[in-house]
């Protein structure tokens, strides 16, 4: 090799031959033309997991996958109780004595007869304390590219493998949630937007009677406002192709709500914007009908971010094992302070003055977790984490495997993967890890609906 062979690639480049490959100036008008051929790559990749009528479709499930992961009863027995019960849905072979394989409705029919008929020293059902609301869970970090969505998408999943009712709320105007779960959202008013907008109405409502009462004119409703004040969440909510999971979901004009919001703030003080998607989702029955909410966050902490923050009982913060991302966690943790903090500080202000309770924020359990790791190259960093944040960080970490490469390139959650697809012990290292993951969540889960459950009854001695 000559010495200007060994140059570095940056060395001797052409003006001219730089200029060929500059190509023309970029307009306003080029940014839609790349965003049209997005979008039809986009709309190309999607379709490759729909079915015929345009819908996702979600896979089948074997016996071998049922006994192993789903329904915590020998094969042998399995088959025995089908073939004693042949009111129960027996599943379809793909060749004659071939394996059999059940859709997701047919697994879930399937649990609740074990559940209902099966040993009573096994857990068929996952726990779930009655009279207790829904749990929400927001997964949050405002650096980008740390397995936000991935992870709470997958979450989702594995509730729903678990037997939950589940419903995914994507607060991010990206909408990769969305696509995940195959939504299709024409505009903001399929969104959370709305609910928002009538929590702020009903507000106002409240303010101009109060106005009235003293004699002052009631301040105008535009419409944006009046026609929020009709939006009810059960319009919002999309099923999926996953039975039990369903999703209110996201779009790019859901972004405009970054810069309403404030604008409803400046021009109404009292009205708790942090409390609008609670109090929406708590009026329309929504922490009743489902088990675990997911919150997919936008990678930022916007107002969108705050409600979903403050909804949550559980906050998961995804970060890899690296400096950058340690030290973007750290300033998030930092923001999150200041932020909650100075909504404290000015809302004790007055309730002080007015004579009333104080306003203090309160999570059930926050947790960071270890995403896309890699023991070989990360180890010793992580164990430094761990030692600075300590029980904050989770212990668990979600390795990457080729497994999850591999699902990402078929437009899916690796639950939704056909396990015939890979190597079957690529295919059960790879679920483990995000199988571990759920169970550190689920352990949360179970703890702080036990410690409500705890509290209600001494409450009521």
């Amino acid at each position: 090799m000559t010495s200007e062979q060994a140059l570095p690639p940056y060395f001797n480049i052409n003006p001219n031959t730089a200029l060929g490959g500059l190509g023309a100036p970029t307009t306003t008008e080029d940014f839609a033309r790349i965003a049209r051929a997005c979008e039809a790559g986009r709309a190309d990749l999607a379709s490759r997991g729909l079915e015929d009528s345009g819908g996702r479709s979600l896979r089948l499930f074997s016996t071998w996958e049922i006994t192993r992961y789903l329904i915590p009863v020998a094969t042998g027995h399995f088959r025995r109780v089908l073939k004693q019960n042949p009111v129960l849905p027996q599943g379809r072979s793909e060749t004659t004595g071939g394996a059999k394989w059940f859709t997701f409705d047919e697994v879930l029919r399937l649990r609740a007869h074990f559940a209902a008929e099966g040993s009573k020293t096994k857990e068929y059902l996952p726990y779930r304390p009655k009279g207790q609301p829904a749990k929400l869970a927001a997964v949050a970090n405002f650096k980008g590219g740390v397995g936000k969505t991935s992870t709470a998408a997958h979450l989702a999943m594995s509730a729903a493998l678990d037997g939950y009712k589940v419903l995914v709320i994507d607060l991010d105007s990206q909408g990769s949630m969305t696509s995940i779960f195959g939504g299709t959202v024409a505009d903001e008013w399929q969104t959370v937007f709305p609910l928002l907008a009538r929590h702020h109405a009903r507000h106002l409502q409240g303010e101009n009677q109060r106005r009235m009462d003293r004699g002052e004119a009631p301040m105008p409703l535009d419409d944006t406002l009046s026609d929020a004040l009709t939006a009810r969440s059960e319009t919002l909510i999309q099923k999926t192709h996953w039975p039990n999971i369903d999703l209110i979901g996201a779009q790019l004009n859901l972004y405009w709500a970054e810069f309403q919001i404030p604008v409803w703030r400046m021009g109404s003080r009292g009205w708790k914007l942090w409390d609008a998607l609670t109090d929406s989702l708590s009026e329309d029955g929504i922490l009743d009908q489902y088990d675990v909410i997911f919150l997919d966050t936008p990678p930022a902490l916007g107002y969108l971010t705050i409600n979903g923050l403050a909804a949550s009982d559980i906050l998961l913060v995804p970060l890899g094992a690296s400096f950058l991302e340690f030290d973007s966690t750290g300033r998030f943790f930092d923001m999150l302070h200041a932020t909650f903090g100075s909504i404290e500080e000015a809302e004790n202000m007055a309730a002080r003055a007015l004579g009333r309770d104080g306003l203090a924020f309160q999570w059930d359990a926050v947790r960071a977790v270890v995403t896309r790791f890699d023991p070989a190259q990360q180890a010793e960093l992580a164990a430094l984490m761990q030692a600075y944040l300590g029980p904050t960080l989770s212990p668990h970490r979600q390795g990457f495997t080729a497994l999850i490469g591999q699902a990402g390139e078929q437009v899916q959650g690796i639950y939704e993967a056909d396990y015939r697809d890979f190597n079957r012990e690529t295919y059960v290292r790879g679920r483990e890890t995000f199988d571990a993951t759920y169970a550190a969540f689920k352990q949360l889960l179970i703890g702080s609906w036990h410690r409500d459950v705890q509290a209600a009854q001494q409450a009521a001695q």
